[in-house]
C-alpha cells in the first residue's frame, strides 16, 4: 500500500490519509486481518504529526473499518460489504457533479435526504 500526502491539496492530512487507506480495504487492498502501520511509524513514514495519524486511525475505526487491539496493533476488520466500493465511487462522482454546480456539504446533505424520502 502506497500511501502519499499531498501537502499541496486543499484536503487536510488526515482526510487524504483517512480516504487512501479506506480505498485500500474497500478494494481489498488491504484484506481483512491486514495489520497497519503503528501510529509512531506511519507519522515518520509520512512526515505527519503523530496526532494527524491517530485521528485517522480513530475515524476508521469508529467507521468499522479497522480495530485497534493494544499491543497486538491495528487491524482492517471484516465489515467491509461487497457493495461498499460501488457506493464509494458514487457517492465520489455525485460530490464532484456537486461541486460543479457550486453546491456545498450542508445543502447536499439536504438534497439526498429529501431523494431517499421519495
Amino acid at each position: 500500500m502506497d500511501l502519499i500526502i499531498d501537502h499541496e491539496e486543499n484536503t487536510a492530512p488526515y482526510e487524504q490519509l483517512r480516504r487512501q487507506i479506506t480505498d485500500a480495504i474497500v478494494t481489498g487492498d488491504l484484506p481483512a486481518g491486514a495489520r497497519l502501520p503503528t501510529v509512531r511509524q506511519l507519522a515518520t513514514d509520512l512526515g505527519l504529526a503523530v496526532n494527524t495519524v491517530a485521528k485517522t486511525y480513530r475515524q476508521l475505526e469508529a467507521a468499522g473499518l479497522v480495530e485497534t487491539l493494544g499491543r497486538r496493533g491495528t487491524l482492517v476488520t471484516s465489515s467491509v460489504r461487497p457493495g461498499d466500493k460501488a457506493a464509494r465511487q458514487a457517492a465520489q462522482i455525485f460530490v464532484a457533479q456537486i461541486r460543479d454546480l457550486g453546491i456545498d456539504a450542508d445543502e447536499a446533505v439536504v438534497l439526498v435526504r429529501e431523494a431517499f424520502q421519495r
